[in-house]
């Protein structure tokens, strides 16, 4: 039976049916026993499992890191959070050389089941630091699984597929899908680690998009069905491993292929998606692929250049626009304020930041 959860309380929830089902599963992380709890996904853990198995963490991100790619190696599930990826870069060292590759090092005989789950994306000027989108480095690793779920129910079945994975797992989470809602179900389910999903069908052009692009890019595609062009969108939901299957199927019917990812747009998730597509489907495509990404620079602070920085719906609407040759559209026609800030979330937003 489902019921409407926010994406948080989903995350939360397979949490609890995770170290209920496996005493081996634990928790660690700056902020998981704050009152808050990490954008409520932890709230109540600590009372509910006690403090030897969810545990407040040092900013030490490279020692901690050590100490769950340890306790996985005698036989615990470690779920380490990292409020901002950014933060993990200082932990890449154990994350890439360590946990990524032990299990091949060693001869297949003993895997990392580690989870991280990681927080990404924007919000109020936090910069160059606090606003990164790293899944294109990380997805870059061998060893490493990378999974961005969007919905609620993929939150879900996604963080429980990690838990019990024998390898490692990283979880991106964008900061502004905490208070989506979507119909979950009760019982504790996975959802299969390397399979897209299709947000939309559509004929006419295919928008691949990670994260909280998708949800640009299925308004996007609303937007589009008014002018008559039927837009696919297929939601990636991993990085690493890529469905290639899903990509290739879908540009090969429609021809067309927009490219949205919240990462820089060189060596970036969009364009490998490109160079899969044009590698293919090339024979399939009718014009030019477009990648949307963030632009190869630093994230700004201020908000004047936050609004030139990131990218939005009417940007994709505009580049599937130039593909049909059709007259671009404003902000106000894609039913935006043009006076908005881009780096503050829209009204469905009711989460902490």
């Amino acid at each position: 039976m489902a019921r409407e959860l926010t994406y948080a309380a989903a995350i939360r929830e397979a949490t609890v049916q995770s170290m209920e089902r496996d005493e081996s599963v634990y928790l660690m992380g700056l902020g998981a026993t704050d009152p808050k709890g990490i954008f409520g996904t932890t709230l109540g853990l600590e009372q509910r499992f006690g403090s030897k198995r969810v545990l407040d963490m040092p900013t030490a991100e490279n020692g901690m890191t050590g100490v769950a790619i340890g306790s996985a190696l005698v036989g615990l599930k470690p779920v380490m959070v990292h409020q901002r990826d950014d933060f993990a870069l200082l932990a890449l060292d154990q994350i890439a050389n360590s946990a990524a590759k032990w299990y091949s090092m060693f001869n297949f005989q003993r895997s990392v089941p580690l989870t991280i789950r990681m927080i990404i994306g924007r919000g109020w000027g936090q910069g160059p630091q606090h606003s990164q989108s790293l899944q294109a480095t990380l997805g870059h690793f061998p060893g490493l699984k990378v999974v961005m779920p969007v919905t609620a129910p993929d939150a879900k079945g996604a963080l429980i597929s990690a838990i019990f994975d024998p390898n490692p797992v990283i979880v991106l989470e964008h900061r502004w899908l905490y208070a989506v809602l979507g119909d979950v179900p009760e019982d504790r389910f996975e959802i299969p680690l390397g399979k897209a999903r299709t947000a939309c069908f559509g004929t006419d052009v295919t928008i691949v998009a990670t994260g909280y692009g998708v949800l640009e890019a299925q308004r996007a595609a609303e937007i589009l069905a008014s002018d008559g062009i039927s837009a696919e969108v297929i939601d990636l939901r991993s990085i690493r491993p890529l469905d290639e299957e899903a990509v290739v199927d879908s540009v090969s019917k429609t021809g067309r292929l927009i490219a949205v990812d919240s990462g820089w747009r060189t060596f970036g998730v969009a364009a490998e998606v490109v160079a899969l597509a044009s590698e293919r489907a090339f024979s399939s495509l009718k014009a030019a692929p477009i990648r949307i990404t963030a632009p190869d620079t630093y994230v700004p602070t201020a908000s004047a250049l936050a609004n030139e920085y990131y990218f939005s719906t009417v940007d994709i609407v505009n580049a599937v626009c130039a593909m049909f040759d059709l007259p671009l559209k404003t902000d106000g026609e894609c039913g935006l304020d043009p006076a908005r800030a881009k780096d503050v979330p829209d009204a469905s937003f009711r989460g902490p930041f």
